[in-house]
């Protein structure tokens, strides 16, 4: 391969970069950054840039340190993952992104990334796979949890040690749909010398902003509402800075292994143009199915954060932009009257994750170890059908 051709790969990359750090400095709105914030293929001029297959990629030796942005080998870095990573750090206004085999492996990198003695304030209602691998996997290895109601600022304040290097939430939560008061806490964990890390998989970028509100890390599921189509798994952590913890993590995730392959990569990027419609679709249906679902009588509580039913309705306006797609519901009559109306829906699907096109609905207790969550609870995810067809179809099974 011609030297001029391997030089022209490596202007076009950083080519690239510079027309991102152009868009950053525009003020864009949030459809506009999701649709551009990505850019097209330097090399070709596609708008729709390829997926890059490639583990190895030819560089040029020299003898010398390399330049971090050649492409060398795809457990470091890959066109398709750079280009997602860009587009999500740009749209929750951070430094910098990684993306990372799985959610859950977002977290198991964090927690990899801290030290034993170590400590941890975390949101005592958070989605069960992360408490396993605090109590299961790093509680032996040294890492400390202390988990904490998050609405209740004095516990979390009163929960803080000197040892305390990391707080975390879901705001909301899965699947209680609580909320947390993001700007609070970040004061109180700094103050304290702590990260905050905000899941931000419910509401996603379009809706909410972690780090303006004074998040220091952003997790999100890929896999949800950003791929949205069902067909994706896959992570990401968006660091406010590029500091030495997220280098850290980097470092964790290239050495590992754990990181996004280049299709699911590819995939999330495609979902991303779209995200800041379908969460507005999403949340629109999820709004008028919540208002149904209020005044049924055989329903004892809707769980929507922009329903003015919700005990933090106010914070929910305050916080979110939009309610999102994802609610749950208790219902009277205890786990059989759930499991019943679950067996009776027909448009909506028996299956666990959410933020996809078809409204999915599941009991949770059933399927979470040691599950704290009540044996009437629902959890359902608002697809992009009519409203008017799954509030029909609710109105059937409860009938």
């Amino acid at each position: 391969m011609p030297a001029c051709t391997w030089q022209g790969r490596r202007f076009a990359l950083r080519l690239a970069a510079s027309d991102r750090k152009a868009n950053a400095t525009m003020t864009l709105r949030p459809e506009t950054k999701a649709v551009h914030s990505a850019g097209s293929d330097p090399a070709s001029g596609a708008i729709v840039s390829p997926i890059v297959l490639s583990t190895t990629f030819e560089y040029e030796t020299t003898g010398r340190e390399h330049d971090p942005e050649q492409l060398i080998y795809t457990r470091y870095q890959n066109p398709n993952r750079a280009s997602l990573e860009a587009a999500l750090a740009q749209l929750e206004g951070g430094a910098i992104a990684h993306g990372i085999a799985s959610g859950s492996a977002t977290m198991l990198t964090v927690f990899q990334a801290l030290r034993p003695g170590d400590h941890i304030v975390s949101s005592d209602d958070l989605y069960f796979g992360i408490r396993v691998q605090l109590e299961e996997f790093f509680a032996p290895w040294g890492l400390e949890t202390s988990y904490v109601d998050m609405s209740d600022l004095a516990a979390v304040r009163a929960a803080l040690r000197p040892q305390t290097k990391l707080v975390i939430l879901e705001t909301p939560t899965n699947p209680m749909i609580r909320l947390a008061d993001i700007a609070a806490i970040a004061g109180i964990a700094h103050a304290a010398g702590a990260q905050l890390l905000v899941d931000n998989t419910v509401a996603t970028p379009i809706a909410q902003n972690p780090i303006t509100l004074g998040a220091d890390i952003v997790a999100l599921s890929l896999t949800k509402y950003i791929a949205g189509h069902h067909d994706v798994l896959g992570g990401a952590l968006v660091f406010a800075e590029e500091d030495d913890f997220a280098q850290r993590v980097m470092r964790l995730v290239r050495i590992g292994g754990a990181v996004l392959s280049p299709y699911n990569a590819w995939l999330a990027a495609r979902g991303l143009q779209s995200l800041a419609y379908r969460v507005r679709a999403h949340s629109e249906n999820a709004s008028q199915v919540a208002c149904f679902l209020a005044e049924h009588p055989k329903i004892e509580r809707v769980l929507y954060p922009h329903h003015a039913s919700h005990p933090q309705y106010e914070l929910a306006r305050r916080q979110m932009r939009l309610g999102s797609g994802l609610m749950s519901i208790q219902l009277k009559g205890g786990r059989q009257a759930a499991v019943e109306l679950v067996n009776k829906l027909r448009l909506f699907t028996s299956a666990t994750s959410f933020g996809g096109t078809h409204s999915l609905i599941e009991h949770r207790e059933s399927i979470e170890e040691s599950s704290k969550t009540p044996a009437n609870l629902l959890r359902v995810s608002i697809g992009l059908e009519h409203p008017a067809d799954l509030i029909a179809d609710l109105q059937q099974a409860l009938a």
